[in-house]
């Protein structure tokens, strides 16, 4: 092997190469994908903190389906070579290719979550009983755990979008470890919300999407093996 090929061989492949690869794609993605769901995000921000516009919030959240679907779609077809990273191609890409059907499974279950946000934040003016509202926030979180999955899929495969709302269900329970680490990164998402830093998940959304790919990889693989030609 000569001496240009061993270095062309060794060139991005040392820890350090890797980790300055793995913060440029984060800081590309979470840039881009910022950028993409802005127009909703600076709405969101002007709302006041009032129960009655939890319908206005879902709305101004329509944006960031497409954007997070296509920082799914550039994490997973992100490339281990640093000569030949181009996340924000990639981005591009599945923004372009995948926003209508991540629109077709995130639009509803906005406008799901925006009737159960309602009901919830007036449950003393509804009659509402504990256990009924205990069942709506259950059901809140299976939700979005299955629309976890339903973006994965919209944004790496191209099926119908009943067969992506059933493949997801699906998988819920044929890959507990993925349904798991989704969960684990929910709980995280809604903690950090909880105690006041509202921002900050949307500051680490891309590693927030990295992590949901790194999750839902035998869930990909499964479907590939088993649904796709």
């Amino acid at each position: 092997m000569s001496a240009t090929s061993a270095a062309h061989k060794e060139f991005g492949e040392g820890p350090l190469a890797r980790a300055a690869a793995l913060v440029y794609s984060l800081m590309v993605v979470e840039v881009l994908l910022l950028v993409a769901a802005a127009p909703g995000l600076l709405l969101l921000g002007m709302l006041d903190r009032d129960a009655g516009n939890v319908p206005l919030a879902a709305l101004c959240l329509l944006p960031a389906g497409p954007a997070w679907s296509a920082a799914v779609y550039a994490w997973h077809h992100r490339g281990r070579d640093l000569t030949e990273l181009r996340p924000a191609r990639a981005f591009r890409r599945g923004y372009r290719a995948n926003a209508v059907d991540a629109l077709k499974v995130w639009a509803p279950w906005l406008a799901a979550m925006a009737v159960v946000g309602t009901t919830l934040t007036h449950r003393d003016a509804a009659g509402i009983p504990a256990w009924w509202a205990a069942l709506l926030a259950l059901l809140a979180v299976l939700s979005a755990l299955w629309l976890a999955n339903a973006l994965v899929i919209a944004s790496l495969f191209s099926f119908r979008t009943t067969d992506t709302a059933r493949l997801a269900a699906y998988f819920l329970v044929r890959s507990p470890r993925a349904t798991a680490g989704n969960l684990c990164v929910l709980a995280a998402a809604v903690a950090v919300v909880a105690a006041g830093a509202q921002v900050l998940p949307a500051l680490l959304a891309s590693v927030l999407a990295a992590t949901t790919v790194l999750n839902c990889r035998p869930m990909i693989a499964g479907i590939r093996e088993e649904f796709t030609a």
